[in-house]
């Protein structure tokens, strides 16, 4: 079995639909399938230059407790992301990124480690994508980037076996890999750190701000 890394954002559950909107905005240019309809509970309605089970919809997941996509996304360059390109034929664009996908995303309106909170957990679809998720500080920043615009509550490298992987973005800021093994050594002390669901939130901000 090859790995499977990923990127999981835990924010408030009325952030999601913003955060497919920024999400939206990393998909390549110039995409020739339909949008997929996506109608979020709640009632909002997207449509994503994305597909759902390679498929592009409509998907009504309104009663849902999570759905599934699969993403094609625009990276920036370092060595890592280079390194990959070359070894696939994925060309640099005019703007220096580089497309790379699959990308899967599911996401759960509750999310695993507190319900009243939803995730949005991003899954690298091969051993060798997994492998650039975990050295490309690019592709790290794309997370804690969207972390960041749609009001999340922190970001965590995922390396998919079920420990607690290091956090990379919390509270408005990126955290380093050391300093997150020490403030935060489980789920629990992560959780804690979060704010009260609801308190006084303004959907469409960052925390803190």
């Amino acid at each position: 079995m090859g790995l499977a890394y990923g990127y999981d954002i835990h924010l408030p559950p009325e952030n999601v639909a913003g955060a497919l909107v920024h999400l939206a905005r990393l998909a390549p240019p110039g995409r020739d399938t339909p949008p997929l309809e996506l109608t979020l509970p709640g009632g909002a309605l997207l449509a994503l230059p994305f597909t759902s089970d390679f498929r592009s919809g409509p998907v009504d997941c309104s009663t849902s407790s999570t759905v599934d996509l699969d993403l094609s996304l625009m990276f920036g360059v370092d060595e890592a992301v280079r390194d990959y390109a070359e070894a696939y034929g994925h060309e640099i664009e005019e703007d220096g990124r580089v497309r790379i996908g699959y990308v899967y995303l599911t996401i759960r309106f509750e999310s695993l480690l507190h319900p009243r909170y939803a995730a949005l957990e991003f899954w690298a679809a091969t051993s060798t994508m997994s492998r650039l998720f975990a050295r490309s500080a690019r592709v790290r920043e794309v997370f804690t980037g969207l972390t960041a615009a749609s009001g999340g509550v922190c970001c965590v490298f995922d390396i998919g076996d079920g420990s607690f992987g290091p956090v990379c973005w919390r509270g408005g800021e990126t955290v380093q890999p050391t300093d997150s093994d020490a403030a935060f050594p489980d789920r629990e002390a992560l959780v804690a750190s979060w704010p009260d669901p609801g308190a006084g939130r303004d959907p469409g901000s960052g925390f803190g701000h």
